[in-house]
């Protein structure tokens, strides 16, 4: 095969779709699945007991049964009986059946299921013991214990192993170290959960010989859908890797920033990837960070920044621009001959995306609604070109705070009006009702809105309806992806690339619950509130 590099690929992951749910068994997914996954997982804790011939029928790969008990994290809580005698009738039928360790593990299921058969699968329960000490003592130590626990399941000869610790502790973050140096091609591990999305991703890299997909759309376990494994992370091929990037947030998982950075590296051929970190703590992940990528040879290279942790990022960073500095936020971090540098490029995306429409905010009255990192850096671009700026905040103190740090007027959102300002800016996560009421609005005012959705967001349809010159959140964010590429990379994105088409892959959109790529319509659902 050839990857998106244009080079011949030497590795190739399998892709296993996962049957979450009954709709996912219909002939028309199955029949889908076909096209682009190489094995199928049943998960019959949660769909039952499919009838095989008729699986078969649809899909030609191979089969998985999996009866994922509570212990495991599963649904099934069916007795030890039942448990084997489905387990065993499943052996007839299936080219892999997982075996959960160690209750499994038993001389009757054994004698009955040959090892070519058989997947060891270890799924920690919600009270496994977490790990304690700092970033890089934690990882050694969680690292250590999963290797034991590895080499306890290994004992039972089998076709894979699947050893999958909880997400948010070292045990968790660590998954993915247990396949460096191992030197096998039979063992996957990954966290569970959102957090431990990136892990799931990066996993084929490091040795892993399967990436498994959801059949359907993504839920909050953490898996992503078949197809957002492709059309994001361009799997099944596993080009050269020598360098991470990612987006660090409280919800990454929702963003297309992986899917346009990492269509750029393919185009460009880079060895790099870019990953969703969800995080909470971001000092902690930034520590962790750089122990991470020092133990596994894969060193963090640039962050874009979402909210709640701009200010973090630019406290972190070594130098930062005269934007970043002015609005006290940062969302990018990137390593520039062993420095680290933070700059935001909300500031530079929300002006070309005015100048892109012919606006030129100069002069004018603007009122920014929304005081985060976002808010505070269009505020600063726009008065550092000549606007006549007020903050809008709901919340006083926060408004107050960033009226006193960039100089500017504030008023509460509870007594704003946009009568009398000819650029309107929205940028807080907002998007289900309008901000603030756009009937209000002077007839030629101008309403930039930062937030982007699909189907558009409630300001972005009333600022049409009004007719209005509006600025979606889409059009931020093209520009803003290029930009931070631009910086992080040191490549201009490919002009050859064309984002909306990236964006809108009618492939990808298309629901596998009976709707194709030619002809039926895919339901339209929230992207992403916020822009990087």
């Amino acid at each position: 095969m050839t990857s998106g590099y244009g080079a011949a690929v030497g590795r190739r992951a399998r892709l296993v779709a996962v049957a979450v749910e009954p709709e996912d068994l219909t002939p028309r997914c199955l029949r889908r699945l076909a096209e682009v996954a190489d094995e199928l997982e049943i998960r019959a804790d949660l769909v039952g007991d499919p009838d095989p011939s008729r699986l078969r029928r649809h899909f030609r790969g191979p089969l998985t049964y999996s009866l994922r008990s509570a212990r495991h994290g599963g649904r099934s809580t069916v007795g030890p009986v039942e448990r084997r005698t489905r387990l065993l009738r499943a052996a007839d039928h299936y080219e892999l059946v997982d075996l959960e360790a160690m209750d499994d593990v038993q001389p009757e299921l054994l004698a009955a299921i040959p090892a070519r058969q058989r997947r060891v699968s270890w799924h920690a329960s919600e009270h496994a013991e977490r790990s304690g000490g700092g970033c890089r003592a934690g990882l050694l130590e969680a690292s250590g214990r999963l290797r034991k626990r590895f080499a306890a399941m290994s004992a039972v000869p089998a076709a894979l192993y699947l050893l999958v610790p909880r997400s948010g502790t070292h045990y968790g973050s660590t998954a993915p170290l247990l396949l460096t140096g191992l030197g096998r091609t039979d063992v996957t591990a990954f966290a569970s959960g959102p957090v431990g999305t990136w892990t799931r991703v990066l996993a084929p890299w490091l040795g892993a010989p399967v990436v498994f997909g959801r059949a359907g759309a993504p839920e909050a376990d953490g898996m992503p859908s078949v197809s957002r494994l492709m059309s994001d992370y361009g799997l099944p091929a596993l080009p050269p890797l020598s360098g991470l990037f990612g987006i660090a947030g409280r919800a990454p998982g929702g963003s297309l920033s992986p899917r346009l950075h990492n269509a750029a590296l393919r185009e460009l051929r880079l060895p790099a990837l870019y990953l969703p970190f969800k995080v909470d703590r971001f000092s902690r992940f930034w520590r962790w960070s750089f122990d991470f990528g020092s133990l596994g040879g894969l060193p963090l290279r640039g962050l874009t920044v979402t909210a709640p942790h701009k200010e973090s990022a630019l406290q972190v960073a070594d130098v930062a621009g005269p934007d970043a500095l002015g609005c006290g936020a940062a969302n990018l971090l990137w390593l520039d001959a062993g420095c680290w540098r933070a700059a935001t490029t909300d500031a530079v995306a929300a002006l070309r995306a005015l100048a892109l429409v012919g606006v030129d905010p100069s002069g004018r009255r603007a009122a920014v609604i929304g005081c985060g990192g976002a808010g505070r850096a269009v505020a600063w671009a726009l008065h550092e070109v000549g606007a006549r700026v007020t903050l809008v905040n709901r919340g006083i103190a926060h408004g107050l705070e960033a009226s006193s740090q960039l100089g500017l007027p504030y008023v509460p959102l509870s007594r704003f009006s946009p009568a009398g300002y000819a650029l309107l800016t929205h940028a807080t996560p907002l998007v289900e009702r309008e901000p603030f009421p756009v009937a209000a609005a002077d007839w030629d005012a101008v309403v930039l809105e930062m937030a982007y959705r699909d189907p558009p967001t409630a300001l972005t349809r009333a600022t049409h309806a009004r007719g209005l010159v509006g600025i979606d959140g889409w059009e931020v964010l093209f520009v803003e992806v290029r930009e931070q590429f631009r910086l992080m990379t040191g490549h201009p994105m490919p002009g050859t690339l064309l984002p909306r088409s990236i964006c809108f892959d009618p492939a990808e959109q298309a629901d596998t619950h009976g709707h194709t790529a030619s002809g039926e319509p895919a339901p339209t659902h929230p992207v992403r509130r916020e822009a990087p």
